[in-house]
């Protein structure tokens, strides 16, 4: 085992019984199916224990969790049918129930009374309690369907087994026709993790009375962008870290980025590449008005604080992982700092190699042509 590389223990995935399965269509436009697998007695990862996976007792799958989420009919098609075989898989192979949320339940009851061992969950209160019964999420789609699967847990995260169906993704190093042999494997263990940083976000309002008032948490596991919307305006945001002035953004913009999502919004303004790995939050400007704001990475237990000022021009608007839009008015203010409980992923081969791979492949990373060995030399 390589060193800091994270494993499931085999001993811990040896009696599995079941499984519950979710598909369906999510509020997002993005393609993809998640399907969770759940563990009665797993301990969860803390941000303080982040070097280690914890269990106590025998750790057996109960449940699967999945969300289909589509941008076209040949797509959605495509969807359903590799959602339907995995799922089928994981029950007749693995004699593991299925969960699908309540839509897709009727819509595959709709389909074939075969569909009758999928079950489902009612109301906002089961979907905040995921965390307490699931023990592994399988997705199917590509990075957004991982953002999606992690949103679901506003805790502690159970291991997330990623399938690409996309053209570009950089946590899913599983491909999908080959489900069978990577489930049957991991299912078996151990298995290699990446544990993937989340930010924890609040909004305080100039009208709170104290700095407990506040909107939130939101949890993102790529980043937190505070632009200047539809205005025409530079955005003016003062930042603070730790109550230390940090500089004032005039520009078009901030993110504030995890490690995970340096290869995402962040290295598009011109962020650092980060592994994974790395214990940190990016501080990347989008199109600042000056010639010597250069990004920065900060520790991962900073407080970060970004302020629209009272004599700022215009509102600033932030995002979390792409959704979730809230303005911001003058006095307002966002803190964030790292999420106590991270998004433990399943590696492929490694966290570096499958890190390695995915700038290689999805981003063609440092792909040139060799040098000709005809030219002139040293003597």
């Amino acid at each position: 085992m390589m060193r800091g590389q994270r494993t499931w223990p085999a001993d811990q995935m040896s009696n599995l019984n079941s499984v519950v399965g979710v598909m369906g269509y999510a509020p997002m436009k993005f393609f993809g199916m998640v399907t969770v697998i759940l563990l009665p007695r797993w301990s969860p990862i803390n941000v303080p224990e982040r070097r280690h996976l914890n269990f106590h007792g025998v750790a057996k799958v109960t449940k699967v969790t999945s969300t289909s989420m589509t941008l076209s009919l040949l797509k959605e098609e495509t969807l359903q049918l590799q959602s339907a075989a995995v799922n089928k898989w994981l029950r007749e192979q693995k004699k593991l129930d299925i969960y699908v949320e309540p839509r897709v339940r009727a819509e595959l009851l709709t389909e074939s009374s075969y569909y009758n061992f999928v079950h489902t969950w009612k109301g906002e209160t089961e979907i905040m309690l995921l965390h307490t019964k699931v023990d592994l999420v399988v997705t199917l789609g590509g990075d957004g369907t991982v953002l999606w699967a992690a949103s679901m847990f506003k805790g502690p995260v159970p291991p997330v087994v990623p399938f690409s169906l996309g053209s570009l993704g950089f946590m899913t190093p599983f491909h999908s026709e080959r489900y069978q042999e990577y489930l049957d494997s991991i299912l078996k263990g151990p298995i290699s993790i990446t544990l993937r940083h989340r930010l924890q976000c609040h909004v305080i309002r100039e009208a709170a009375k104290n700095e407990y008032e506040t909107e939130g948490p939101i949890l993102v596991l790529n980043e937190v962008t505070i632009d200047r919307g539809i205005s025409s305006y530079l955005t003016n945001l003062e930042c603070y870290c730790d109550n230390s002035f940090v500089t004032c953004v005039q520009g078009d913009g901030l993110i504030l980025s995890t490690t995970s999502g340096s290869t995402a919004y962040s290295l598009a303004a011109g962020g650092s590449m980060v592994h994974p790995q790395v214990p940190g939050i990016l501080f990347t400007p989008i199109c600042p008005h000056s010639l010597s704001f250069r990004p920065l990475i900060l520790p991962e237990h900073v407080t970060l604080r970004v302020q629209v000022p009272f004599n700022s021009r215009s509102h600033a608007w932030a995002s979390f992982d792409g959704k979730d839009r809230k303005r911001l008015a003058a006095g307002d203010a966002l803190v964030c700092s790292m999420a106590p409980w991270p998004v433990p992923t399943a590696c492929q081969v490694d966290s570096t190699s499958d890190f390695l791979n995915s700038i290689h492949d999805g981003l063609h990373w440092n792909l040139r042509k060799t040098q000709s060995f005809d030219g002139p030399r040293d003597a």
